[in-house]
């Protein structure tokens, strides 16, 4: 763990230790199950600016992935002409979901509405079989917000993912939305 930043101890202390006196803040948002353990959610600093609103998709995610139907989700911005940047949501849902995907479109985005507000719901929320994750299990973010940016040509090397099928996936769900 660092212990100062060369030249600027004060800086050092301002932004890990003095948010959450006694603790040491990482910039990593997490949440606890009913069983005490620990999901890694992803960065507390990964902000969506839509409106003049400044977003943390943590906060998006874990109100998305709070509803019963929703095994996982990632949300990314993606460039807006009228409102700066809009918020793509990719959901994962749970096996034996009976519901239509619009329903659930419907419902996810009232619990975005009434939880953290209208300025917050997703424009954009595609249900996806996978997400694009390394081996290792991080979500590779970088390749969805190309995707929700219409920059399919910009992905790079995909075949490191765990399962590279997933990204073909949901660039055809992308097009396919877009065409409709």
């Amino acid at each position: 763990m660092a212990r100062s930043i060369y030249g600027d101890h004060g800086r050092f202390m301002d932004t890990y230790y003095r948010p959450y006196p006694g603790l040491y803040f990482s910039g990593d948002g997490a949440r606890r199950d009913g069983e005490g353990h620990y999901q890694i959610t992803g960065r507390v600093d990964d902000v969506i600016n839509v409106k003049g609103h400044r977003i943390g998709t943590a906060e998006l995610e874990s109100c998305l992935d709070h509803d019963p139907r929703v095994a996982e989700t990632a949300v990314v911005g993606f460039p807006h002409d009228i409102h700066g940047e809009g918020i793509y949501g990719y959901v994962i849902l749970k096996d034996g979901v009976c519901e239509s995907d619009e329903e659930v479109i419907k419902g996810l985005r009232n619990i975005v509405r009434m939880q953290i507000g209208g300025f917050a719901v997703p424009e954009i929320l595609m249900i996806v079989p996978g997400l694009p994750k390394t081996r290792s299990g991080k979500i590779m973010r970088r390749i969805l917000r190309k995707i929700a940016a219409d920059r399919h040509d910009e992905l790079g090397d995909v075949s490191t993912l765990a399962d590279p099928s997933v990204v073909e996936k949901i660039v055809q769900g992308h097009t396919k939305r877009n065409n409709n």
